[in-house]
């Protein structure tokens, strides 16, 4: 077993620019398809909405730092749990929805409103849950990290592929129909593949550390899914709307993830290993539950 606070995931600059570009792809597709009317069903349903971005950006990093607290894992481990509480929702989460039966139109709306508020609350989240414990306080003082530069990237990788896909979608809605169609799956096969490849350069570090990882990247998962599902619940909302937020706040944006760590951390082992872990593990969570769901009445259960 390598010491994950020390070790770095073999990753080269022309790597984290494939990355990057895989992740402004995914976004720009999301992008591609969103209309006035997702954002103006936003307006009409306002507790659902509220409901939905507090589970994700207040709810779920305070229960990662309580877990994190209660866990005590390796800082570097600590650091990748905090990071991934912080991140928007990943886009899987609008295909488990519609799966699921759940509001699809919601789910969309929910994702790219949380990954246009993700530039502000990702870097501050993370800042600020990671300050308050010790160990990993140290940690991000040693690596000196700025938040500013952060918001930076966070705003290049998020926002102007976002901006960008909403823009075409307006002037030119025939080709961003088009686009789309496309877009998605190879966006979600680059991203795959990607995964294995590091994997590949790194299998050692990989399978030495897995159950170390795993168990916790499958608890905090169970945790993020469970908030979402239980709080939606407390606020009474339709159960349509329940299955959407527990998918919004299960499902991370894990790609953002990897990027902060390898801009930022040089590929810190243990943050990358919850990251590249939660990144393969939410799809089998999340598509379980899916269709578990999927295979019921959309009523209250």
């Amino acid at each position: 077993m390598y010491n994950l606070d020390s070790i770095h995931i073999n990753f080269s600059e022309h790597g984290l620019l494939v990355l990057n570009v895989i992740l402004a792809f995914i976004l720009f597709g999301i992008a591609l398809e969103l209309k006035a009317t997702d954002f103006t069903n936003l307006l009409r349903n306002k507790k659902t909405t509220l409901v939905g971005l507090s589970a994700h950006f207040i709810l779920l990093p305070l229960l990662t730092f309580i877990l994190v607290k209660l866990l005590q894992p390796p800082p570097s481990v600590a650091l990748g749990m905090l990071l991934v509480g912080a991140c928007p929702g990943g886009n899987m989460s609008n295909l488990f929805t519609h799966i699921a039966k759940g509001n699809t139109a919601l789910a969309v709306g929910l994702t790219s409103v949380s990954h246009l508020l993700a530039i502000v609350f990702t870097p501050f989240n993370f800042s600020f849950y990671g300050s308050l414990d010790a160990s990993t306080a140290s940690l991000l003082k040693e690596i000196h990290l700025s938040v500013g530069e952060v918001f930076q990237t966070i705003l290049l990788v998020i926002g102007i592929p976002l901006v960008a896909g909403i823009l075409v979608n307006y002037k030119y809605p025939k080709l961003a129909e088009k686009l789309s169609k496309g877009m998605k799956k190879f966006s979600l096969i680059a991203f795959f593949l990607f995964l294995v490849a590091a994997f590949a350069g790194n299998a050692k570090v990989f399978t030495s550390n897995i159950t170390t990882i795993m168990p916790l990247v499958v608890l905090h998962n169970a945790l993020a899914l469970g908030a979402g599902y239980l709080f939606a619940r407390l606020c009474q909302l339709d159960f349509a709307a329940v299955k959407t937020i527990t998918f919004e706040t299960g499902v991370q944006n894990s790609g953002l993830g990897l990027i902060l760590i390898f801009t930022f951390f040089n590929g810190l082992g243990g943050m990358a290993l919850v990251a590249a872990s939660w990144g393969v593990w939410h799809l089998v969570s999340g598509g379980m539950l899916a269709f578990y769901w999927g295979r019921k009445n959309n009523i209250e259960q």
